[in-house]
């Protein structure tokens, strides 16, 4: 994935907060467009070890997280946490954008 420009991540993040006036409803906004937009399931690694994301929640207090799973093991990690994998899923570049928004 090609990294994006501050002008492009501005745009997006514009794009995705137009209608949200607080913190707390751009937050959901992300959220609405990065579940929407990011094409799940997709595979990445964490410590070392292959896990599948399978869904992005919104949790109190934490933020936007990816649901993880590795056999019968689950995990929510913050997707800010979460390494780009190889290549990147579609859909990509929004959490890129929320990280940009992200103090």
């Amino acid at each position: 994935m090609r990294k994006l420009t501050t002008a492009e991540l501005d745009a997006m993040v514009a794009e995705a907060t137009v209608d949200a006036y607080d913190e707390y409803e751009q937050l959901d906004a992300f959220h609405a467009v990065i579940d929407d937009r990011l094409s799940l399931p997709f595979d990445t690694t964490v410590l070392g070890v292959t896990v599948t994301v399978t869904a992005v929640r919104l949790r109190p207090g934490s933020g936007i997280v990816a649901l993880c799973k590795r056999g019968r093991h689950r995990q929510a990690i913050g997707i800010l946490d979460l390494p780009l994998p190889e290549p990147a899923p579609q859909g990509w570049a929004w959490v890129e954008a929320y990280r940009h928004w992200t103090p």
